[in-house]
């Protein structure tokens, strides 16, 4: 099983994005669990959700604790957030970043890998400049990173669940993935 750990703010997409991995996992063949957890529910608050796959029935109904890849959709949380609490030694950190962190050093034991998230979602007109909207983004980044679900997979999920969009979404995705810089 693995176990994957979402940081971002409300506003960003970040549930959808990990009901949509979810969705393309499902598709390629997992088992899947996906839930959220919310402190203040407000735009731009730290928002937390979690993805378990596997190729067998998941029996956990519990919270994740010990993640085996993080996902970061802002990152300005690296300030006020542990983000590789519990992360396990040699797991990925994906960060939405327009480049390689100059202080990478923070993340030794971790692999790391960095998508402009912002700036793809910028480019395919998702959201606004102020107020981009990058999960779609991400979601081709991970599958990049993990080299699974296919980016097929990707788009299915996100045609299936986007109505505003889609096309401009799955673009985003694919070119993520395309472009994901990793350590």
């Amino acid at each position: 099983m693995e176990e994957i750990r979402f940081h971002g703010r409300g506003g960003q997409g970040t549930v959808v994005a990990s009901i949509l991995m979810a969705k393309a996992f499902f598709a390629a063949g997992f088992q899947v669990q996906t839930f959220p957890l919310f402190g203040v529910e407000r735009r731009g608050a730290p928002v937390e959700a979690y993805l378990r796959i596997d190729r067998q029935k998941i029996f956990v109904r519990s919270n994740l604790y010990a993640p085996d890849h993080v996902v970061v959709l802002d990152r300005r949380l690296l300030a006020i957030v542990d983000v590789t609490q519990g992360l396990k030694p040699g797991g990925w950190i994906l960060l939405n970043a327009p480049q390689k962190l100059e202080n990478s050093a923070d993340f030794d034991g971790f692999r790391l890998a960095c998508v402009d998230a912002t700036g793809i979602a910028i480019q395919n007109r998702l959201g606004t400049a102020t107020h981009p909207i990058i999960n779609t983004a991400m979601l081709g980044a991970l599958a990049c990173v993990l080299g699974t679900p296919p980016p097929a997979m990707i788009a299915d999920a996100i045609r299936g669940e986007i109505e505003i969009f889609p096309e401009r979404n799955i673009q985003a995705a694919q070119d993520a993935y395309e472009s994901v810089v990793k350590d």
